[in-house]
């Protein structure tokens, strides 16, 4: 399953894709983890605040980290 992590790779970015890996771990779901930090690249998303995260190229969530659980929620939907 494709996770994209975008953002500029500032902390927040960094913290959105440890709690992917966690939730995958938790879900026992393997993950592509694929971050995502050219601005345009972002901007195809149609995202205006990061962090943000897409799992299979559907946007859940933007500007704010997402919980280990919602993760895990979206991971195994």
């Amino acid at each position: 399953m494709m996770v994209q992590i975008l953002g500029s790779g500032c902390p927040k970015c960094q913290q959105t894709a440890e709690n992917a890996k966690a939730a995958a771990e938790a879900a026992g779901v393997e993950i592509e983890l694929i971050k995502v930090d050219r601005p345009a690249d972002i901007a195809k998303f149609g995202v205006m605040f990061t962090p943000a995260l897409a799992i299979e190229g559907e946007v859940k969530i933007s500007g704010r980290i997402p919980t280990v659980d919602e993760i895990k929620s979206w991971l195994t939907a």
